[in-house]
């Protein structure tokens, strides 16, 4: 016959595995091994075996466990009591109510919770009414909010909080929506500040109808997941260019030379159109196998100090009236003009010109009656941030997913390797490009320089 501790062990499996009412009908089986206990003798096992079950789960799932065997706790201990009181044992103290109450308890409940404030995850535990039960100090952190401040309440008044940023209040109307009326197991999001977060909801029947929330940043994770992808991209165009652009180049180099050379009798014949199609075609080619090239070697910018307000200035004076051709103006907001940066001008002005070029050509498709760019600067700690915003027809998550992916493009004509090309030259000066897109509402570009 199995012993005590033995037995103890395996109700509490049973909890873990199958729930509290599975556990309840199977701990039947122990009373008659603890009927000559004292109920401080059944706290100590309990706390003992709790230890032993708990010690490699996860700090939200051992504080889970814990509450889950109080009411089996408690079965045990109000049966031990009465067989005390019948037997004429004195026990040395009454467990009568809550194990809770308990110091023990309240002690292991408390180093768990210190536990769980201290993770690099926010928690949040919503009860069956909706009211916020716990948070944790991350969590606070995360929404910007005091974590005092947010206890007790609804979710619906945690988004009405002044304190609470414009941008992070839709975010969590967004994640309500996902999470909480669509029960979506997951979500990831983008704040206001460019950072990742990682929210997951646990809707266990375990939970006894409560919700819990956690929410992880991922920022730095995916970071290196795209510097990852992107290298493994530009290896392989690399081992592609090297192989095939000289070869290319040397056949387009001579069909250039004798087309010129007939240019004399293609003029006579009437035929010059012919040549200069030719020869157009030829630069088109030679320009790819430019692109196609400078994308695949990076090049360290050779920086200077310039103001980025110039600069900017620059680039919209070039596309001022290629912009009221094709139906569309470019806002240019003022800037600080004690706003300098260390860059290659060259590579960032073929960045800027990259994007607007883009947007100018999107929003000229006639899908929209009045097309508008709007490009501003701020500056946020110790970057600049360059918006370039436009209200074209926009882009679905899947071509987001892809539009800095070598030879993705959505243009008839297009090589694909632009916007490949600014991310590489954005990478290297160890800033970021970030973009949101809605079908139907337009583009968003976001390019974060280092001041210094």
């Amino acid at each position: 016959m199995p012993d005590i501790r033995t037995m103890y062990l395996q109700v509490l499996q049973v909890l873990m595995q199958s729930g509290p009412e599975e556990a309840r009908s199977y701990s039947s089986t122990l009373k008659p091994l603890i009927s000559s206990m004292l109920p401080e003798e059944v706290t100590l096992l309990h706390d003992r075996c709790m230890r032993e079950l708990t010690g490699p789960a996860r700090p939200e799932d051992a504080l889970l466990y814990y509450q889950q065997s109080f009411q089996i706790l408690n079965e045990a201990i109000s049966f031990c009591t009465s067989q005390s009181e019948q037997s004429g044992k004195e026990p040395s103290r009454r467990f009568t109510g809550r194990l809770m109450q308990d110091s023990s308890y309240q002690s292991s409940n408390s180093k768990y919770e210190n536990v769980l404030q201290h993770m690099d995850s926010g928690i949040a535990l919503f009860d069956q009414e909706g009211f916020l039960s716990f948070a944790n100090v991350k969590l606070g952190q995360f929404l910007g909010l005091p974590r005092k401040s947010m206890i007790g309440r609804t979710f619906y008044e945690l988004v009405r909080l002044r304190k609470l940023s414009r941008g992070m209040r839709k975010l969590l109307i967004k994640l309500h929506r996902e999470m909480f009326v669509y029960r979506l197991p997951f979500q990831e999001v983008l704040d206001e500040k460019g950072q990742h977060f990682l929210v997951t909801a646990k809707y266990d029947e375990e939970l006894d109808g409560d919700i819990l929330i956690s929410v992880k940043d991922v920022t730095d994770f995916k970071r290196i997941e795209q510097s990852v992808y992107y290298n493994d991209k530009l290896a392989m165009l690399g081992k592609i260019a090297a192989s095939i652009a000289h070869e290319i180049r040397n056949p387009l180099t001579s069909i250039r030379g004798f087309i010129q050379l007939l240019q004399p009798e293609l003029l006579r014949l009437g035929k010059q159109d012919y040549a200069d199609i030719i020869l157009s075609e030829i630069d088109r080619a030679n320009d790819i196998i430019f692109e196609f090239l400078n994308s695949s070697k990076p090049t360290a910018p050779v920086k200077q100090k310039i103001q980025i307000a110039s600069l900017i200035k620059e680039v919209v004076l070039l596309f001022e009236s290629e912009a009221l051709l094709k139906g569309c103006d470019i806002q240019l907001s003022e800037s600080d003009p004690n706003l300098y940066v260390w860059v290659d001008v060259k590579q960032i002005k073929q960045v800027l010109l990259n994007i607007v070029k883009n947007a100018i050509e999107v929003m000229s498709d006639g899908q929209k009656e009045h097309g508008l760019i709007r490009i501003r600067t701020i500056k946020v700690d110790h970057q600049v941030w360059i918006y370039i915003e436009d209200n074209g027809r926009g882009m679905d998550q899947k071509t987001l997913s892809k539009l800095f992916d070598p030879f993705f493009t959505t243009k008839e004509d297009g090589t694909g390797l632009g916007l490949s090309v600014c991310y590489r030259i954005i990478k290297n000066h160890g800033g970021v490009i970030h973009v949101e897109s809605e079908v139907g509402e337009g583009t968003s570009f976001r390019i974060q320089l280092p001041l210094n």
